[in-house]
């Protein structure tokens, strides 16, 4: 991690200046620090970042005639926005996940659904857990190596990280096919087969950009989101199609299959191994079909070993370094909300629709973990006297579609069969 001061960076101080006051006005420097104590500036120019990918998207909107006006900071803070999330040091903004201490490192534990929580005896090899599941964690891990803590809660499924070096770069070219002459005056047909909130945002900012958005859900398995806040559902899905499939079922794959067939982009946050499980092969979809554009969004890259790893925003953001260059002497903090997934889905838009407008056919690996960029810790006297304004969220276009409704007419209208 870099440290930047003053004395030594003096042609960057006004730079860092700009850039932590466009966090502080993003709603997401409100998020980082402590319960009742001063908001942290970012560990890097963040809202920089996140303003230059929401900029290239418009201007790439505007080749099609899509005047777009984006706010790519605020975007940061959406999320928090609709639940009335606030910040709370190592505990993530949304209580899911913590920051705890174990030997030769903290690690970031998130236990978002009750599955995780019903994997935590496997994971620490203890017995049954009665009461709060984060007394016996927090116990527990003070004193396992770190990192065999991660592996071990790899093969498990659990979200858990340690802070890593790794090579940032937000969105990876990992598979090629042959180019496509693109029908002038057609949108781009996207096929969001993502959920939670960096793949739905990819898809929602494609709409925005004049795409027709169909989201296919699982009828077993529909995007968690749907149990939140409803406003947030609503921000990120409002305007897309709903098609509900049992993919358990040959029928329910087969149309699955047509919708793969008839989309120009899709969209999916699964680990490789999923997919593989209902014959879906993204890197011979993307060889055999001129212009595919394939956008898969995953926690440390597709391949092994990291392909198999879950991740989720807030410890993705801990493996990225981030928490420690957020909470610089005081030790780390969570900064943001689950900040790497607002991050991806700019990147990962951003690059489908050019991409698209190219006519490429091309497998974008999008991992959550290198979404940030480097962290750079900025000097915490660049921030002071600063305003954070509170996180904001835009009004939905509307209401989310409920699961499925279109399923009948978008299946029938791409002349598949149901």
């Amino acid at each position: 991690m870099q440290v930047a001061r003053p004395g030594h960076w003096r042609s960057h101080w006004r730079r860092y200046e700009r850039a932590t006051a466009l966090w502080a006005d993003s709603g997401a420097m409100a998020l980082t620090g402590f319960a009742g104590e001063e908001p942290r500036v970012a560990p890097a120019p963040i809202a920089v970042l996140a303003k230059g990918r929401a900029a290239r998207l418009c201007a790439l909107a505007a080749r099609e005639g899509v005047s777009l006006t984006l706010d790519g900071p605020a975007l940061l803070g959406e999320r928090a926005a609709c639940h009335g999330f606030a910040r709370r040091g190592r505990v993530s903004v949304g209580g899911s996940a913590r920051l705890l201490r174990a030997l030769g490192s903290w690690i970031a534990v998130n236990l978002p659904r009750p599955d995780d929580v019903a994997c935590v005896p496997a994971w620490l090899e203890c017995g049954p857990i009665d009461g709060d599941p984060w007394d016996v964690v927090a116990t527990r891990v003070r004193g396992r190596v770190a990192e065999e803590l991660v592996e071990r809660a790899a093969w498990l499924g659990l979200a858990v990280a340690v802070p890593q070096f790794r090579k940032w770069r937000p969105v990876r070219l990992v598979g090629a096919g042959p180019r496509a002459a693109r029908p002038a005056g057609r949108r781009p047909l996207v096929v969001d087969l993502s959920s939670l909130w960096a793949g739905p945002l990819c898809g929602h900012l494609l709409g925005l950009a004049g795409a027709r958005v169909v989201k296919v859900e699982d009828v077993a398995r529909p995007d968690g989101a749907r149990a939140g806040a409803a406003s947030f559902f609503d921000l990120l899905n409002a305007g897309k199609e709903s098609v509900a499939l049992a993919f358990a079922s040959g029928d329910g794959r087969a149309a699955l299959s047509g919708l793969l067939d008839a989309a120009d982009v899709v969209i999916e946050s699964a680990r490789p191994r999923a997919l593989q499980q209902l014959g879906i092969d993204a890197d011979a979809r993307v060889r055999a079909r001129p212009g595919l554009t394939w956008i898969s969004i995953t926690g440390y890259g597709r391949h092994d070993p990291h392909g198999l790893r879950v991740a989720f925003g807030d410890d993705a953001a801990v493996a990225a370094g981030w928490a420690h260059a957020a909470g610089g002497r005081d030790g780390p903090l969570f900064c943001g909300d689950a900040i790497a997934d607002p991050m991806a889905g700019l990147a990962a838009a951003a690059a489908a629709l050019e991409a698209w407008q190219d006519g490429r056919s091309a497998l974008f690996d999008v991992a959550l973990c290198d979404a940030l960029g480097p962290p750079v810790a900025i000097p915490e006297e660049v921030g002071r006297g600063l305003f954070a304004a509170p996180p904001r969220a835009r009004t939905p276009a509307g209401r989310a579609r409920p699961l499925g409704a279109d399923t009948a007419a978008v299946l029938r209208d791409l002349g598949i069969r149901a």
